[in-house]
């Protein structure tokens, strides 16, 4: 049975009326009938997804309520987690010094990550609660996973850079000279068949 702390930290009683009315109750708000199984944990799935991101938006709760949306991004790899915590942590880079997202952590520590891998058409959601670490002028976010949920892939929008495209060319590549070496193979294999046959008449 699947972990339902998402259904619960996300649906309300208006979503919940809606599904029922559209009839997506059951593959959804269904799974709130019973009670809230507590914080997930990211499984090989997620962390494969999360160490190959390069960018993902941040989202906090201004203290007035409001959603605030930030874009985060370093090379592939930069949001590591912590296998022994379960934790993310990645660094959080000097920015416009409105320093927004760290006063929102400040009050509130809940925070979404939205991760999408736009040549495989897959997006992650993380929602978890965040603390800053400041070391001097360094300083990282660490998130406490609470939940996640994979989306559809249907709205993506596939674009392609370099380096997927060069590790695609790669893969074509490898998979081209197997089919060769085997036809080699095969053709080797059928002149000895054929030597036996002319040795045998």
């Amino acid at each position: 049975m699947p972990n339902n702390h998402y259904h619960h930290l996300v649906f309300g009683d208006d979503a919940l009326a809606r599904q029922r009315d559209n009839g997506s109750y059951v593959a959804y708000g269904a799974q709130m009938e019973r009670g809230d199984d507590g914080p997930q944990e990211l499984s090989d799935r997620e962390l494969l997804m999360i160490s190959r991101a390069d960018q993902f938006c941040l989202a906090t709760v201004t203290p007035n309520g409001w959603p605030y949306l930030q874009y985060r991004s370093g090379p592939a790899g930069f949001v590591h987690h912590d296998p022994a915590s379960g934790k993310l942590r990645f660094v959080d880079l000097p920015g416009n010094n409105q320093f927004v997202t760290l006063g929102n952590l400040a009050a509130d520590d809940r925070l979404a990550m939205f991760f999408v891998d736009y040549p495989r058409r897959i997006r992650l959601k993380v929602f978890g609660r965040g603390t800053v670490l400041q070391r001097g002028e360094a300083r990282a976010i660490e998130i406490t996973v609470e939940a996640f949920d994979w989306n559809c892939s249907r709205s993506i929008i596939p674009r392609y850079d370099r380096a997927y495209l060069k590790e695609l060319s790669l893969a074509h590549q490898k998979a081209a000279d197997e089919r060769e070496a085997g036809l080699h193979a095969e053709i080797a294999r059928l002149r000895a068949r054929v030597a036996e046959l002319e040795a045998g008449k």
